[in-house]
């Protein structure tokens, strides 16, 4: 959805619905929109091992994979797979966690 219909959603221009928004949440909606997919993309990249870089796109709402790889990598400062690398490596595989056992 665009900042147009969501304002015509509540009826009020364009302008004044980018501004009000701003102003409570505290960022431009389309600003808040790529963090928060952002987010997400990042968060489904570490749970999805299975999932390819461009199921993850299309689930965070970008139908072009190569311009979802260029905004991950604007806002996280590596692109996907990376992200994706880095992660498997910081987190312990299963059998390396701790077990803990009540006596």
């Amino acid at each position: 959805m665009r900042v147009g219909g969501l304002a015509g959603r509540t009826e009020v221009s364009p302008s004044t619905f980018a501004r009000r928004f701003a102003h409570l949440v505290g960022e431009a909606p389309l600003t808040y929109l790529t963090r928060w997919r952002m987010t997400l993309a990042a968060d489904l990249l570490v749970e999805r091992k299975g999932a390819t870089v461009a199921d993850i796109a299309r689930t965070v709402g970008y139908s072009d994979p190569f311009g979802f790889s260029a905004a991950f990598k604007r806002a996280r400062g590596t692109n996907p797979g990376e992200f994706r690398r880095s992660a498997a490596a910081l987190s312990p595989a299963a059998d390396e966690q701790p077990v803990s056992a009540s006596v």
